[in-house]
């Protein structure tokens, strides 16, 4: 009896550690111009520290070209179950592709980079991604 009770709680201890050693999703910090509850758009592939081109709390719809650098799309939307997640939709060659992104940080992408010279055309809140 006292050895089974011994091995509970060893086992316990164990699972304990391994519990407190796994990482926890951690936050990018917000784009300086990207207010929480926003989705913005930022006119480069490498850095969301400029000024945010596109800047919205509702679904946004347009024609914006990402030019020759490509453009970076940051959900930092607010947990809201059935409103949090982004459906992004731009054309490329004609074709239309669309993602779906989680808001920071996750888990699954939060940001997207558009590869130049496509066009965004909508950002629309959502529920849960299904990928």
């Amino acid at each position: 009896m006292h050895q089974r009770i011994a091995v509970t709680t060893a086992l316990s201890a164990a699972l304990v550690a391994v519990l407190a050693s796994a990482p926890i999703a951690s936050a990018e910090p917000s784009p300086p111009d990207c207010p929480p509850g926003n989705v913005c758009v930022f006119d480069s592939n490498t850095s969301t520290d400029g000024p945010a081109v596109i800047k919205s709390a509702g679904n946004w719809r347009g024609s914006h070209p990402t030019g020759t650098v490509g453009s970076t799309i940051f959900n930092n939307g607010t947990r809201q179950p059935g409103h949090d997640h982004i459906q992004a939709t731009w054309v490329f060659n004609g074709q239309t592709f669309g993602r779906c992104l989680h808001f920071n940080p996750g888990p699954g992408d939060y940001k997207l980079i558009i590869g130049s010279k496509a066009t965004l055309t909508s950002l629309t809140w959502r529920g849960e991604c299904d990928d």
